[in-house]
């Protein structure tokens, strides 16, 4: 596969009016859920990226027909909870640690042995999170030493049993994983989370039709229970623009001068929009226009004009809800006046890759004083130096996309290698990017 470099020319002013392309977790999800579900489901807003196509092939090769996608339009001919067949071959989930964790639920209930694979950086996260509940609901799993992929989950055909299960970390995945389980348990299963994360698979399920209880147990815990043996029937959804994709538009209309940028239709999922939180105490200029619900999912139009912003504290009980935007926010964060700290992001370290280290390399490579700590970041903002680094993704699109942005308060041209990553969410992000005002070349090397 050919290296494909960004090579971002300093500054830009962020003008006009775009559309980001669909929510990667709704759209996991539709594939999913559509799947199990009895009847027909249709799709709209579907990301076509590498990450969902992973999931849109694994269920295709279990059987399940599925026309598209075709401009974002699919339509999934659902097989019910008990019709998945078995795979001629191991499932390649690619870079997707979403469909990975949620799919290893859907399987653990099925009747057929089932291998998972993916690519060299999903191979290192942790999947001992997942196992760890499956096993207790009496799932057989194996994975390779390291608690790694490739993953062997042994269908035995029988009902899981329910567990009311307390997670040791704030993850929708992993919540996502156990509710799944829980579809082919005998009784209720709970999920208790230690801090709020988004409930797309709570809100989608009771979409088609099976009952998940959700309530709040205090400021910051969760709990979502349902029962096993429902069924799901087949509906319509319409797939909102992904706000972590937006992220990226957000955050460069909040740090450059003269800026007036409209992106519509993005999901507001109250789960998912620390993002918008943590930039309005920065001081960011943030309005949201024509706010509506499609399909359970809340949507406004997002926006954003420049204000001179401040470093701040970033409260913890916001980290959860802006777990996927940190890359940018770090970026925002080197362009505001004075200090921002992050804590209590250690999740950070176990992402596409070790997202703590990796922006503070690449920040302080482009001139930006960031001082990575164990569980988040401290960076002073200001002017960048000038400099000639080549900034290394790490196979992270995030990384490849927030350091694109970090080009609109550069000193001097930055060079991101190995960028192909960024197809995995959002395949059309440099041709936006270069619409409202940044110059970015791709350079593809074979």
């Amino acid at each position: 596969m050919a290296n494909v470099k960004f090579k971002v020319q300093p500054g830009g002013t962020i003008k006009g009016r775009i559309r980001v392309p669909g929510d990667k977790s709704i759209s996991h999800r539709s594939i999913m859920l559509g799947a199990l579900a009895e009847g027909v489901t249709t799709v709209t807003g579907f990301l076509e990226g590498d990450d969902a196509l992973a999931t849109l092939q694994a269920f295709r090769e279990m059987g399940v027909e599925i026309e598209g996608p075709n401009n974002g339009n699919v339509t999934i001919n659902g097989v019910g909870l008990r019709g998945l067949k078995k795979p001629n071959k191991p499932l390649d989930m690619g870079n997707s640690g979403t469909s990975t964790r949620l799919l290893a639920g859907i399987l653990a209930g099925q009747d057929f042995d089932c291998e998972l694979v993916g690519d060299a950086s999903l191979s290192k996260r942790p999947m001992k999170r997942v196992t760890d509940p499956l096993r207790l609901m009496g799932a057989e799993l194996e994975t390779a030493e390291g608690g790694t992929l490739p993953m062997i989950i042994h269908g035995k055909g029988q009902a899981l049993k329910a567990i009311d299960y307390t997670l040791p970390m704030a993850s929708a995945q992993v919540k996502s994983c156990v509710l799944l389980a829980g579809l082919f348990a005998e009784g209720t299963t709970c999920a208790l989370e230690p801090a709020p994360t988004r409930d797309h698979t709570e809100r989608m399920l009771n979409g088609f039709g099976y009952e998940v209880h959700s309530e709040k147990l205090d400021s910051q815990k969760m709990k979502a229970c349902l029962k096993g043996g429902g069924s799901l029937k087949g509906r319509h959804i319409d797939v909102p623009s992904d706000i972590s994709s937006a992220a990226f538009f957000m955050a460069a209309a909040a740090a450059s001068k003269d800026s007036d940028l409209v992106i519509e239709h993005v999901g507001m999922n109250p789960t998912r929009v620390g993002i918008i939180d943590i930039l309005k105490l920065m001081g960011a200029n943030i309005q949201l226009e024509n706010f509506h619900e499609v399909g359970g999912e809340p949507v406004a139009d997002v926006h954003v004009r420049y204000a001179p912003l401040k470093g701040i504290h970033i409260p913890e009980e916001l980290v959860a809800l802006a777990i996927d935007e940190f890359p940018v926010l770090f970026v925002v964060a080197s362009t505001a006046e004075g200090q921002t700290v992050l804590t209590g992001a250690e999740e950070l370290r176990v992402k596409e890759s070790d997202r703590i280290q990796v922006m503070a390399d690449a920040l302080m490579a482009v001139g930006v004083d960031a001082q990575p700590t164990p569980d988040g970041m401290i960076i002073n903002g200001g002017k960048q130096s000038p400099q000639n680094a080549e900034i290394q993704s790490h196979h992270d699109h995030r990384i490849s996309m927030a350091m694109t942005i970090a080009g609109l308060n550069a000193a001097s041209e930055i060079v991101i290698d190995d960028c192909a990553n960024v197809n995995t969410s959002f395949p059309i992000f440099i041709d936006l990017i270069n619409q409202v005002g940044m110059s970015v070349e791709v350079i593809e090397e074979a």
